[in-house]
């Protein structure tokens, strides 16, 4: 059964300006959501328990992605490098440079069970299928498992971290895998979700504790929970058009924070949409499982 929930539920916790906000993540060591605005880069902070909302500038063109670490630091991109960044002194350590030559950046990413980070490639154009994806073992190792993609997204992985998801945006299509997660290969790729015939474009996910995969849809205006067997059983309806990804936050992990964008979108379009750009809060979505940390 496919359940409509009222708007009435949402509610927004950052009225911001993202031209693409990105990437939530809830910090379970500070009680804190963390999101980035790739094209405007910035690296944002919120506290629920003061309301407390801080952001830090970021380098170069593209942020990319985010992930949490078991150092305490901060994974982030800049353009196609990799660095970690400490939090309190801003010092920063490349890890990796992908791509060279290519006009590509970083997008999507997560990291899995074993602390491996997961992340894509994009094209910059969003036509060309020149992006790939990366495992990044923590050692700084990039392995490239997946080529042939245009825009990366919606990397997630089941409760038992053995079902790894991946979606190319403007395939239009979301993939599962098996993982292996002792030595990280994956194998049996399948379709889980193809909106190939209507090109809608499913772009963040997370999963939740019933091993439920949640999806935005940019230009979709919605967030879509699916079975595990890839069905519908959810859909909520937004007030802007452009959700990016979700991620569940709280102490209890039973906040459904999406991120949101105004890229795209017309002055017309803006004006209709006071939220565009800003972090929403949705309660009674479900509950969520915690962030692993890059590391060994």
């Amino acid at each position: 059964m496919n359940v409509m929930a009222p708007i009435s539920r949402i509610e927004c916790v950052v009225h911001g300006g993202d031209r693409l906000g990105e990437t939530p993540l809830w910090c379970d060591r500070t009680d804190t959501l963390s999101w980035i605005d790739i094209e405007d880069p910035r690296l944002h902070t919120f506290d629920p328990a003061t309301g407390a909302h801080a952001t830090v500038a970021l380098p170069g063109t593209f942020a990319g992605t985010q992930a949490l670490t078991k150092a305490g630091d901060r994974l982030l991109a800049e353009d196609l490098t990799l660095y970690a960044r400490d939090p309190d002194t801003g010092y920063r350590c490349d890890l990796i440079t992908f791509e060279q030559g290519l006009d590509n950046r970083l997008n999507d990413g997560r990291v899995d069970a074993r602390g491996r980070f997961w992340v894509g490639t994009m094209d910059n154009s969003l036509t060309r299928p020149t992006g790939a994806l990366y495992r990044v073992d923590p050692d700084g190792t990039a392995t490239c498992m997946e080529r042939d993609v245009v825009v990366s997204n919606g990397i997630a992985f089941s409760p038992d971290g053995r079902t790894l998801y991946f979606t190319d945006t403007r395939r239009y299509t979301s993939y599962a895998y098996d993982l292996d997660i002792d030595d990280g290969v994956i194998t049996n790729r399948r379709i889980f979700a193809d909106y190939s015939a209507t090109r809608d474009r499913p772009d963040g996910a997370c999963v939740d504790v019933d091993g439920c995969v949640w999806a935005a849809f940019f230009a979709g205006g919605r967030i879509v929970r699916y079975r595990p067997d890839g069905r519908i059983d959810r859909t909520i309806l937004l007030p802007v058009t452009n959700p990016t990804c979700m991620a569940f936050g709280g102490p209890d992990l039973r906040t459904l924070y999406v991120t949101t964008a105004r890229k795209f979108l017309t002055s017309g379009q803006l004006a209709a949409e006071p939220l565009a750009g800003s972090v929403l809060a949705i309660e009674g979505a479900g509950q969520g499982l915690p962030e692993h940390r890059f590391g060994s």
